[in-house]
């Protein structure tokens, strides 16, 4: 598929650093893979962990499809649909917005607004929790962990050491081993969790698709998920939990196994402006 050379409207956000391009779908035509790992570069493009097409239909409905920095398409980003919720805020007035995924039907509430920063609590859906030991070629010892699916699949692990690494690996390097292991033929979100006390976690992600984020919505809610089912954390009847990654705190709230989580956290629009999808190439002369 060539690009347009035309210019292209987009938006930046970001949630805990976790950043997205917001473009319309009707713009996207059918290049959507080669648009997220153009447009996503970050140093030959805007720079992005992904791009959410917005697509309006006639009905007045919302639609979102996620592409990954690399042009691998994903079921839902909980931070890239809560970015999308505060553009539709900033821009068109909407407290509250349903958008539809490939992961399910995400609600998002607009809790307190500061100009282009949002709170934003979203409703994520049921969390399922699998418990999981797994062997990874050239990975010492089985991994203990748990597969956690949130409208999108995650394996979650519990770590002891500071830097988070586990196995004798950094938790980058076991987090790409994983990820990218033909255990998962689709690919996985990799977390891994310390729990801190009852009400609190701290985790680190590798993203699939992405690598190593700052944040993750649907990856705070897996690891908040197999925190509160595998060891016992969450305060009150809401099963509370503040879960802390490099790009800062979010909140989530499962009151019990077959209801839905609540996520809440920031969203702040970064931009707006016009990108130039494929540059102009002058005609060859003889």
């Amino acid at each position: 598929m060539t690009l347009s050379t035309l210019p292209i409207e987009f938006v930046k956000a970001h949630a805990c650093g976790n950043d997205f391009l917001i473009l319309e779908e009707a713009a996207a035509g059918r290049a959507h893979a080669e648009l997220a790992r153009r447009l996503c570069s970050r140093n030959t493009g805007i720079g992005a962990d992904g791009i959410e097409f917005l697509d309006r239909k006639a009905n007045g409905e919302f639609f979102l499809r996620l592409f990954n920095a690399d042009g691998s398409e994903a079921e839902l980003s909980g931070n890239g649909t809560r970015c999308v919720a505060a553009w539709l805020a900033y821009s068109e007035a909407l407290q509250d917005v349903a958008m539809g995924t490939h992961g399910g039907l995400r609600t998002c509430h607009v809790i307190e607004a500061d100009g282009p920063r949002y709170l934003i609590e979203s409703e994520m859906g049921v969390p399922r929790v699998m418990p999981r030991k797994i062997e990874i070629a050239g990975v010492a010892g089985v991994i203990d962990g748990a597969m956690v699916n949130v409208g999108n699949p995650h394996f979650v692990l519990f770590v002891e050491r500071e830097d988070f690494g586990a196995h004798g690996l950094s938790w980058q390097e076991l987090g790409a081993k994983i990820s990218a292991s033909p255990l998962f033929p689709h690919g996985t979100n990799v977390e891994f969790v310390q729990v801190r006390s009852a009400g609190e976690i701290a985790f680190r992600i590798y993203e699939r698709g992405c690598g190593p984020t700052t944040s993750s919505g649907t990856g705070t809610c897996a690891a908040s998920a197999a925190a509160v089912a595998l060891r016992g954390v969450g305060l009150g009847v809401g099963r509370e939990l503040t879960a802390i990654a490099e790009g800062g705190t979010q909140r989530t709230v499962w009151p019990a196994n077959d209801a839905a989580m609540h996520l809440t956290g920031p969203a702040e629009i970064v931009c707006r402006g016009e990108a130039f999808p494929e540059p102009e190439r002058k005609a060859e002369t003889a």
